[in-house]
């Protein structure tokens, strides 16, 4: 019985190192792709999930801008797209038609989304939209958009680079 245990415990052992040895992988994966130096802190900061706030303003901008471009993809609805279907980047986040339906038809499914240039909320709405997933209106926000519940730093950080852009003259 005892020899039983013993396996079982150097199984969760194996099973805990590997996970572990993965995710550090893929923490220093990702923070040398996008150029980070890495150094132990840095790894245990990522590992804990605890993230570190923006050095300045920039950072800050840089982060939203990550976080709409890439992770949220907001530009797929947010920007209106060409002829050939393809993101218009001369009309970046002005708002557009709605190019996707759902199979079924659904009332709460929005035609069109908003325009993200000149970011007109107010703090209160944009962290209830990011965070809560509440529109300006007080109920949720209509479908295709995502319903986020996001960290207050990175709603911030995205208000930031939101508020950074202005309409093309």
């Amino acid at each position: 019985m005892h020899h039983v245990f013993k396996e079982r415990m150097n199984m969760k052992l194996n099973h805990g190192l590997t996970v572990f040895l993965l995710s550090s992988i893929v923490v220093l994966a990702g923070a040398t792709a996008s150029g980070q130096q890495t150094s132990p802190k840095s790894v245990s900061k990522q590992m804990s999930g605890k993230q570190s706030s923006p050095n300045s303003k920039e950072d800050e901008i840089a982060r939203g801008r990550y976080l709409v471009e890439e992770v949220a993809k907001c530009p797929d609805c947010h920007t209106p797209r060409d002829s050939t279907g393809a993101v218009d980047r001369s009309r970046w986040l002005q708002g557009a038609p709605i190019w996707i339906m759902p199979v079924k038809s659904k009332q709460d499914w929005a035609m069109s989304a908003p325009s993200l240039i000149n970011f007109s909320y107010s703090d209160d709405q944009a962290f209830g939209i990011l965070e809560k997933g509440v529109g300006t209106n007080g109920i949720p926000i209509q479908r295709p958009m995502h319903i986020y519940h996001l960290h207050h730093e990175d709603a911030a950080a995205i208000i930031a680079y939101l508020r950074s852009l202005s309409r093309p003259k």
